[in-house]
């Protein structure tokens, strides 16, 4: 679900305590998604005042936070770390591993905003061409003019499109205590489009863009209009392909994870320190559909950051288009599939993170493509949001903010 990397840079979770590994290999030797080789040995500690800050941060996710498990991957230059802290599954004592499957949620965007900026590119659509073009009649709502809207618009969140996953009788089945109920329902993107214009659009949204989830659901449609096949068969062959991302898929209606993968756990939107915790793992994902279904590994995902900051995916128009941000406040701004966040030590940041049921997730680096931090959560909740903050921040700046008495909301 959706997140600024900053505004995210606040959550966490709750089950185990646990200790951490780490490892610094070359590149070449430990391909991205696989398990680093010889962890124990001196040449694969951390070489760095951050690495060892990352790590701490991720420790303090478990040990502060009380989430089951986190594992992560960093990308800096031609190295590859990994850390993972934690459960993956809290009753057998299955530890984190780096090449584990997860649920990415919204960085699903960056993926399907990527396929419709190499539409343009082959002349097939403009951004500038209006919702109503690709997808005639299906906008209509007091408020909504299709035509006024256009796909770069839903792209960068100054559509003013409503989110559907703000219905409180929708989250309650599809995130929180109805879940167990409805978690194999499939969700037509019809019919999250059609609950979304049920509201008014947000007023003023290129002036004060507004996330919604809606957008994405209209975009994956458009490239369905275009293309005449699925969005997922087209990421499939314009990204995952091209990139070899083997740990990459969009399950569809599939409500299974491949393997390896840490159970997903979740307090189902419930914010009681005692509530009860479910194992959300098998789930349909239809309920986010292009704006979050996507399942990963860190290493694909940092691979896929660092082809797109370096235009291997895109031309050099699309690519400056996808990183022109529209400032959102408080140091967030959206580009295009992608999200903008200063860090407290000045440096930017930009990537995406997303939460589903039992999956937490970030993917973030610099502009300049020399650095990268994918990490994962395998819970849901989190009181203190610097907690997850930390991580990036550690990374980046070498340490995190002070947490102490501090929180913040977690992002639905």
């Amino acid at each position: 679900m959706p997140q600024h990397p900053t505004r995210t840079l606040a959550l966490t979770l709750s089950i185990a305590l646990a200790t951490g590994a780490a490892t610094l290999t070359p590149a070449s030797a430990t391909p991205a998604g696989h398990p680093a080789t010889n962890p124990a040995t001196p040449a694969a500690q951390p070489n760095s005042p951050h690495r060892q800050a990352t790590l701490s941060a991720l420790q303090d996710l478990v040990k502060k936070g009380t989430l089951p498990g986190a594992s992560a991957e960093v990308r800096y230059r031609d190295a590859r770390w990994t850390a993972q802290v934690g459960h993956a599954d809290t009753a057998t004592g299955r530890e984190r591993a780096p090449d584990d499957h997860f649920r990415g949620a919204s960085i699903t965007k960056t993926f399907i905003a990527t396929v419709l900026l190499q539409l343009e590119a082959e002349g097939k659509l403009s951004l500038d061409d209006s919702v109503e073009e690709w997808l005639p009649g299906l906008v209509r709502g007091e408020g909504y003019d299709a035509e006024a809207i256009t796909v770069r618009q839903l792209l960068n969140h100054t559509s003013g499109v409503a989110n559907y996953t703000d219905d409180p009788e929708f989250i309650h089945r599809a995130a929180g205590p109805g879940f167990a109920e409805h978690r194999y329902d499939t969700h037509p993107p019809e019919e999250l489009v059609a609950l979304a214009l049920t509201y008014p659009p947000y007023p003023e949204p290129e002036s004060a863009p507004m996330y919604s989830n809606t957008n994405y659901v209209l975009a994956g449609m458009v490239i369905e209009a275009v293309t005449g096949r699925s969005y997922a068969r087209e990421v499939t062959l314009r990204v995952i392909r091209p990139l070899k991302l083997g740990g990459t898929s969009f399950p569809g209606v599939d409500p299974k994870m491949p393997k390896p993968h840490p159970v997903a756990y979740s307090r189902l939107h419930r914010t009681e320190p005692d509530a009860a915790i479910h194992d959300a793992t098998k789930q349909n994902m239809t309920w986010l559909g292009a704006a979050g279904d996507v399942i990963s590994t860190a290493g694909d995902l940092n691979r896929f950051q660092r082809a797109l900051v370096a235009g291997k995916l895109l031309p050099r128009a699309q690519t400056e288009a996808m990183f022109a941000e529209v400032p959102a406040g408080g140091g967030t701004g959206y580009g295009l599939g992608v999200e903008f966040a200063e860090t407290s030590c000045g440096v930017k940041v930009v990537g995406k993170s997303g939460r589903t049921n039992g999956s937490l997730s970030a993917m973030v680096g610099t502009l300049d493509g020399r650095h990268q931090l994918t990490f994962n959560i395998n819970g849901d909740w989190i009181g203190n949001g610097l907690l997850y903050v930390n991580v990036i921040e550690a990374e980046f700046c070498g340490k995190g903010l002070e947490t102490e008495g501090q929180g913040a909301p977690l992002v639905p």
